[in-house]
């Protein structure tokens, strides 16, 4: 089985364990009766659609699961995580002016400022009350502990997008200082893990494990993120225009002959994807950018570790198995 067709059934195994989530999410966005105004109900709608996480209820789950826990009982918390995520994910595509993601829409490209941030809002609200009702039928120590850190995550991230913000335009910016960015963006995949494991009975320990595990996972994906856009000419544009430069590219361009290959076409009006591809062989063929990946695989080895004593479970493997194709065509 080719790499590639692995990892869409890791995804899809996801996607299974984080389903009831994502429904319970959708379905209480969706009913709300107060939303009146048609346009507002359609962006919404199109973009809960679209918006698809299963990752994080995924992840609550597994956590719960493998600590000796009932993973049901993630499941409200995990909704609450798809509507705040979605509302974090709205917000952060209209400070980046991301008009579309791969070959799709985003919220704000297709339906503007205004009505984007407005239902931002909403999922905002529509998930802190999904959070309160789920967190009401824990113990109370429980669920103050539960809440308290899913605040400290969405904190956390807010304060990383804040400052990432500050950087837009900033090509001599500091790639340890970009990375540190994106760990801390990676605050919510901790979350997630913590609490599942909070709420399936571990030990401190193992709270601590879990937390590790998907502080790891997560800046995994968020760093082959970065890789992929550098692939694509339109997403690398507006990462030129209204974002930061992504992470490789600033590896790269600590390389004073790269650097200035990669300006040469940065500053041009419109790129083409043979740019794209320009700058990525550049980009790929540096030795910074061979130690970034060198992190990457010392993490994934960290991880493994973190996880070998929950093998016995088919569901901490999915996570290790996703773990080892982070570096996948990179």
């Amino acid at each position: 089985m080719s790499n590639k067709k692995v990892l869409e059934r890791i995804l899809k195994e996801f996607e299974q364990l984080g389903e009831n989530a994502y429904k319970i999410a959708r379905d209480a966005v969706l009913r709300e009766g107060n939303i009146n105004y048609i346009p507002l109900r359609e962006a919404i709608k199109h973009f809960i659609d679209l918006w698809r996480n299963f990752q994080h209820p995924a992840l609550l789950a597994i956590a719960c699961k493998t600590v000796g826990g009932e993973p049901e009982k993630t499941t409200t918390i995990g909704a609450a995580l798809v509507l705040l995520t979605g509302a974090a994910d709205i917000h952060d595509d209209i400070i980046d002016k991301s008009k579309t993601k791969g070959s799709k829409e985003t919220l704000y490209g297709k339906f503007g400022q205004n009505i984007s941030i407005i239902a931002g809002d909403i999922l905002f609200i529509e998930g802190l009350t999904l959070l309160n009702m789920a967190c009401r039928n824990l113990p109370k120590e429980q669920s103050e502990n539960v809440q308290n850190i899913i605040k400290q995550g969405f904190f956390e991230l807010g304060t990383a997008e804040a400052e990432e913000a500050s950087f837009k335009g900033d090509w001599e910016l500091n790639p340890e200082k970009y990375l540190d960015i994106i760990r801390r963006k990676s605050a919510i995949a901790e979350a997630a893990a913590r609490v599942g494991a909070m709420i399936g009975g571990a030990a401190p320990e193992e709270v601590e494990n879990w937390g590790r595990i998907g502080r790891i996972l997560g800046m995994l994906m968020n760093i082959r993120d970065e890789f992929v856009d550098i692939f694509e000419a339109e997403e690398l544009m507006n990462r030129r225009d209204n974002e930061c430069l992504p992470l490789p590219m600033l590896y790269a361009m600590c390389n004073p002959k790269v650097k200035k290959k990669i300006i040469y076409l940065l500053k041009k009006k419109k790129l083409a994807d043979d740019d794209a591809m320009e700058i990525a062989d550049a980009v790929l063929d540096t030795r910074e950018v061979q130690r970034l990946k060198a992190e990457m695989q010392s993490l994934i080895k960290e991880e493994e570790i973190l996880l070998s004593k929950y093998e016995k479970y088919k569901e901490a493997n999915l996570v290790k198995n996703l773990t080892r194709l982070a570096l996948l065509d990179l």
